[in-house]
């Protein structure tokens, strides 16, 4: 949609709908675009959390949680598209997630990272708490703006940015441990 088109529909509206309307695009393009294009090499990881032992979220959903870091790494290579929610269409970071715990765990979460924030399930305030499969969350300016998996050993799968591809990284490398904001236990 050219910019002509888009000024005349805003300017059509009534003023507290017109702020509403553009909160809702800026919010909707700013969603999982935030983190930067630096990628680090695959089979690297410099995570001060590489030697922690790994940790399944309780005895009664180990077998869940595999499912779902099993489910989580065969993804990873799967291009990012913003709204896309298959391997075949492509992901961002909540449609990632969803897809993720959906099909393997058959559970549904909400579709944006922010709802996903608000949903119930225990908090993971400490990186060295998190256990497989937790989500996990990251702010820019206080507000939840990227979702991905924990995968264990400092590390997480997430659909981070366009032009990129679904990837491993290491939750407290520079950017995302300083965006970390917690992570969530969906599974006991």
């Amino acid at each position: 949609m050219s910019p002509q088109p888009v000024a005349r529909f805003a300017q059509s509206l009534p003023r507290l709908a017109r702020a509403a309307w553009l909160l809702t695009v800026i919010a909707l393009l700013s969603a999982c675009a935030g983190s930067p294009h630096r990628r680090q090499p695959a089979g690297t990881s410099h995570s001060t959390l590489a030697d922690l032992p790994p940790r399944a979220p309780s005895a009664a959903s180990a077998g869940e949680a595999n499912d779902i870091l099993f489910r989580a790494i065969g993804l990873v290579g799967t291009p990012y598209r913003w709204g896309g929610n298959t391997p075949a269409g492509g992901f961002d970071c909540s449609g990632l997630v969803d897809y993720i715990y959906r099909t393997a765990a058959g559970i549904r979460l909400p579709r944006t990272s922010s709802d996903m924030a608000a949903m119930d399930g225990r908090k993971v305030r400490q990186m060295t708490q998190l256990a497989s499969g937790d989500l996990v969350f990251f702010a820019i300016g206080g507000a939840i703006s990227h979702v991905g998996v924990y995968v264990g050993k400092g590390r997480f799968v997430h659909a981070p940015n366009s032009g990129g591809t679904v990837r491993l990284d290491d939750i407290d490398g520079p950017y995302w441990g300083s965006h970390f904001a917690y992570g969530k236990r969906v599974l006991d």
